[in-house]
C-alpha cells in the first residue's frame, strides 16, 4: 500500500515533469520548476505550520505554567483537573494541531522524491525470485505466468511507458530448462517496440545473478539456464536516460554516493549535503528554535540539539546516499523554506499574541532576551 503516491507520481508529478522539459528541454530546470510548482501549492499548508509554530513559541511559556497550576490545585480531582486541562488548550491552542500540515503535505512530498528516484534520472532495477526445481518435480508443476510490479520507464524525452518484467513459465523452472525474461509495457508491446531507434543501445538492459550464481547462468538477451536445484534471483536493470547527464556544477544527475568507485571525492554531492545542513541551521535560527522563553538549561540543551540537527541530517547522506537530482530537490526545497519562514517570521502578530510576547519581555527585562521575535523590540522603540 503506498498511499497514493504511486497514483500522484504518475499522473500529477510526471506531467509536470515533463511539461516544463518541454519548455526548458533541461531535466536539471525541469526539477527545480516542478520542485517550486510543488513547494507553492503547499506553500498555504507549511505557512500555517509555520505560523503555529510561532504561536506555540510565544504562549509556551505561560501554557506551561498555567498546566502546572492546574495539576497542584486539582491534583485529587482528576475530572476538574482534565476540564481545566480542556480550558487551557481551547485558549493557547492544542501544539499538535501544527502537525495536520505536515500530514496532508507528506504523502505530495514523498511522491515527488520517489518521481527523482525514478527514471529518466536513475537505472530502474527490476527482482525476479526464481526456484529451480529437479526434473521430476518439475513436470508436475502447472506454469503460471509471473509479473513483476510495472515501473514507468523514460524511453525518450518525455516520453514514457510503465514497463514490466515478465516470466511466461513462471518462477519454477525444472532443471536442464531455459526460460525467457520478457520486458513488456502494460500494453502488451516489447520494450524493443517502445524504444526509439536512437536510444536502442543507450536502453539496453543489463542482467545479473544477485543471489544462486551456481545455480542458474544468464545471457545478454536475458535468457536463464536453470542448472542446479535450489532458490536464484534475477536483476534486470534497465538505465536511466538522464542518469548520467549533468547539469551546472553536478556531474550527473543520477550520480550516487559522496565517493566514487575509485575512491575519488564527489564534490558536487558533498557541497550539496553542506549547504544542506547549513540550510537546516539557518532555517531552525530564523523559526527560533533556539529555546526562547524557556529556562537557561531548556535553552542550552535546545540550542545543543540545534546544532547537532543538521550534522546528524547531513551525515544521514553518507551512509543513505541518494541520487544528485534528488539531493538538488532537497536543497532547492529546503531554500524555498527558508525562504518562506523569514517572509512569516515578520508577519505582525495578532493583537493578543503580541501583548503577550510584550508582557514576556517586560518580566524577562534583566535576563536572556527572546531571540524567536526580534522584530517585536524594533516595535517598542517606535513607541518609546
Amino acid at each position: 500500500m503506498d498511499f497514493g503516491i504511486g497514483f500522484i507520481s504518475t499522473n500529477i508529478m510526471l506531467p509536470i515533469l515533463d511539461f516544463f522539459f518541454g519548455i526548458v528541454h533541461s531535466y536539471g530546470f525541469a526539477i527545480i520548476a516542478l520542485t517550486l510548482v510543488i513547494r507553492l501549492a503547499l506553500y498555504p499548508l507549511s505557512a500555517g505550520q509555520i505560523r503555529n509554530m510561532r504561536k506555540m513559541r510565544i504562549t509556551q511559556p505561560l501554557m506551561k505554567e498555567r498546566q502546572e497550576e492546574i495539576q497542584k490545585r486539582y491534583k485529587d480531582d482528576p475530572a476538574k483537573q482534565q476540564e481545566e486541562m480542556a480550558k487551557v488548550m481551547k485558549e493557547f491552542g492544542n501544539p499538535l494541531a501544527g502537525c495536520l500540515p505536515l500530514l496532508l503535505q507528506m504523502p505530495i512530498l514523498f511522491a515527488l522524491f520517489a518521481t527523482l528516484r525514478g527514471s529518466p534520472f536513475s537505472d530502474i532495477n527490476y527482482t525476479v525470485d526464481l526456484q529451480i526445481l529437479p526434473q521430476e518435480q518439475a513436470e508436475r508443476i502447472v506454469p503460471q505466468t509471473f509479473s513483476t510490479k510495472p515501473q514507468n520507464i523514460y524511453v525518450d524525452e518525455a516520453l514514457h511507458y510503465p514497463i514490466a518484467v515478465f516470466l511466461p513459465g513462471g518462477k519454477m523452472v525444472g532443471v536442464g530448462e531455459k526460460t525467457q525474461l520478457e520486458i513488456q509495457s502494460t500494453a502488451g508491446k516489447t520494450f524493443e517496440q517502445v524504444i526509439p531507434e536512437k536510444n536502442s543501445q543507450a536502453l539496453t538492459p543489463k542482467y545479473s545473478v544477485t543471489k544462486g550464481e551456481d545455480r542458474i547462468a544468464v545471457s545478454a538477451d536475458g535468457t536463464v539456464e536453470a542448472l542446479v536445484p535450489g532458490d536464484a534471483t534475477v536483476q534486470v536493470t534497465i538505465p536511466g536516460i538522464a542518469a548520467r547527464t549533468g547539469f551546472l556544477f553536478i556531474k550527473a544527475l543520477g550520480q550516487v554516493g559522496v565517493t566514487g568507485e575509485n575512491g575519488e571525492i564527489n564534490w558536487d554531492i558533498l557541497g550539496m549535503i553542506i549547504f544542506f545542513g547549513f540550510s537546516i541551521y539557518l532555517n531552525q535560527e530564523l523559526s527560533g528554535a533556539s529555546g526562547g522563553g524557556a529556562a537557561n538549561g531548556q535553552a542550552q540543551q535546545q540550542q545543543t540539539i540545534n546544532k547537532i540537527t543538521p550534522i546528524l541530517f547531513s551525515g544521514m547522506f553518507l551512509f543513505f546516499p541518494l541520487p544528485a537530482g534528488v539531493l538538488m530537490y532537497i536543497v532547492m526545497a529546503n531554500v524555498f523554506q527558508t525562504v518562506q519562514t523569514l517572509i512569516l517570521m515578520r508577519e505582525p502578530l495578532p493583537e493578543n499574541l503580541q501583548k503577550l510576547l510584550d508582557e514576556q519581555q517586560k518580566a524577562s527585562q534583566g535576563r536572556e532576551s527572546l531571540p524567536f521575535e526580534k522584530k517585536s523590540n524594533k516595535k517598542k522603540e517606535k513607541t518609546s
